[in-house]
């Protein structure tokens, strides 16, 4: 069991955190119970247009992202060409927008991912050749 102060909307709250095998429970004498969940919405299903290829061509530059964070825009499709500078994909990584630029003059191969993913150092973006 471990004791811990939270804050919550200014508010400090010490609260008792016990682990279980399948979930952590947490009691606080005084704070008002959790909200359940919500049910979980079906997914929509992604534009044709926008749909990650499943491997990059073997003879491809693979463009991998340079920092965890999340995918805000896809800039590119495959099959268009790039010039040196134009932005591939727009990454959001602590709260700022990174643009991930063509390296040189290039033909988009494929689009390795979507807008909202959330991506980690070194996941694939866009192939070029």
């Amino acid at each position: 069991m471990k004791n811990l102060k939270i804050t919550v909307n200014g508010v400090p709250y010490d609260v008792q955190v016990e682990e279980q095998d399948s979930a952590a429970a947490v009691s606080s004498p005084g704070a008002a119970p959790a909200a359940k969940p919500a049910a979980p919405k079906a997914a929509a299903p992604a534009p044709a247009a926008a749909a990650p290829a499943a491997k990059p061509a073997a003879d491809a530059e693979v463009i991998n992202s340079p920092m965890p964070g999340t995918i805000v825009n896809v800039k590119v499709q495959a099959g268009q060409n790039v010039k040196s500078g134009d932005v591939l994909v727009i990454l959001e990584a602590m709260k700022m927008e990174n643009e991930i630029m063509a390296p040189h003059d290039a033909v988009v191969d494929s689009v390795l991912v979507t807008k909202g993913q959330s991506v980690e150092s070194g996941t694939p973006l866009v192939s070029l050749h």
